[in-house]
């Protein structure tokens, strides 16, 4: 799947994120089944209505900015 170049290795698809949005409006983001972020306040609001309306590759790339740390091909398989 071509995307731009926004995830030429394909790793968004093989080892996709998953998120869960807490009862205290938070955003636990997740990869591998581990916590790698816990994104609060006015972000946490922002970042789930834009995971709403976004598809699943869109949602992807939106958690893996959320991050801020897989954007340099360092992340462990």
């Amino acid at each position: 799947m071509s995307n731009g170049g926004t995830d030429a290795r394909g790793r968004l698809e093989s080892d996709p994120f998953d998120y869960r949005v807490t009862s205290g409006g938070r955003v636990l983001v997740a990869r591998g089944g581990r916590t790698v972020v816990t994104v609060s306040g006015p972000s946490a609001a922002r970042l789930v209505t834009s995971l709403a309306s976004a598809d699943e590759l869109s949602a992807q790339l939106l958690l893996a900015k959320a991050t801020g740390n897989y954007k340099r091909g360092n992340e462990r398989r």
